[in-house]
């Protein structure tokens, strides 16, 4: 006996308002681009340009975090049961990588600079460029601001305030330069940021990784689920518990439950609730069984091991997993 819920599920799908905030960001920063290419060239400010291509990173990373949205919004089918909800995963974690490519492109501008000792370039226009940047960069984070939760979108929101931390160490450095001409300030500030901004990076690449390989999400504690499953009346054990993000915002799992005088209708509902309210998963399948499977080792420390044998097999214990929730739709 398994099941899983059929009614309506407590999660939200990024609409047509969510592509267009990030419609909104890619034009933005399209524009400040082309302002810091343009400006770089006509005062020789390799700092300007360098924070041009960190922005164009951005670009490319809010295509793959607009076209994940999309993706992400597009129904389940025949072929694609649980839909396109990883495609935000996929983008994170692309996002991700382009980021810290763009800190090892900073890093080498800057440190090229101070072994050549470059001549400074102007400070006032480095000043507003840079400044710009910073208002873009901020005002198109403030536009995709959203839910915690989903890996998508803040890995788009931490690459644009990443981006902003850089725009406002060249903001600094280009005051600076102005006051005094001093050659070293623009390479030294870019390099004393890139730490911030690797941090990040780091820490978004790591989450969007454990989520491309169906890691248990950082809040569900499997063993806790283990035992809340194994507290409910009638259940003796619980084996098979598998838990993974079907997107970077829902998670699914499935148990089989060892019920001796066998499941009905309110124990699964009770358990299906539970679930959804105690950890957060909105799609679970639970199997329930009169004994475990033949063969296989009973759950240690649970009731079940105490109990003979069935006829014809060992204690009930682990078996194989049961079927897969219903795909959101």
């Amino acid at each position: 006996m398994a099941a899983h819920p059929h009614g309506p599920h407590a999660h939200h799908h990024e609409g047509p308002v969510g592509a267009g905030r990030y419609a909104v960001a890619i034009l933005l920063n399209v524009g400040i681009v082309v302002v810091q290419v343009g400006v770089g060239l006509a005062i020789g400010s390799s700092a300007l340009l360098a924070d041009a291509g960190h922005n164009a990173g951005d670009v490319a990373g809010l295509l793959l975090a607009g076209l994940a949205a999309w993706a992400a919004a597009r129904p389940a089918g025949a072929r694609r049961t649980y839909g396109w909800g990883k495609a935000g995963v996929l983008a994170a974690l692309a996002n991700a990588v382009l980021l810290l490519l763009a800190c090892g492109l900073l890093a080498v501008e800057a440190v090229g600079k101070l072994l050549a000792a470059a001549p400074a370039p102007p400070g006032g226009p480095v000043m507003a460029a840079a400044a710009a940047a910073v208002v873009v960069n901020v005002g198109s984070a403030l536009v995709l601001r959203g839910s915690a939760a989903d890996i998508n979108r803040r890995a788009a929101v931490v690459h644009l305030l990443a981006d902003a931390g850089v725009s406002a160490a060249v903001l600094v450095a280009g005051g600076v330069i102005l006051l005094t001409g001093a050659w070293w300030v623009d390479p030294a500030v870019t390099l004393a940021i890139l730490g911030v901004i690797l941090w990040s990076a780091v820490g978004l690449f790591r989450r969007s990784l454990d989520l491309a390989l169906d890691a248990v999400p950082a809040h569900v504690d499997v063993e806790a689920v283990r035992a809340w499953l194994a507290a409910r009346p009638g259940v003796v054990a619980v084996h098979d518990v598998h838990v993974w993000p079907m997107s970077a915002t829902e998670t699914a799992a499935t148990a089989h439950l060892v019920v001796p005088g066998g499941g009905d209708d309110a124990l699964l509902a009770d358990a299906l609730a539970g679930l959804a309210r105690e950890f957060g998963i909105g799609h679970a399948t639970l199997q329930v069984e009169r004994s475990g499977l033949p063969g296989e080792p009973c759950v240690a420390g649970s009731a079940a091991c105490d109990q003979p044998p069935a006829p014809g097999g060992s204690a009930p214990g682990a078996g194989q997993a049961g079927g897969i929730s219903r795909a959101k739709g």
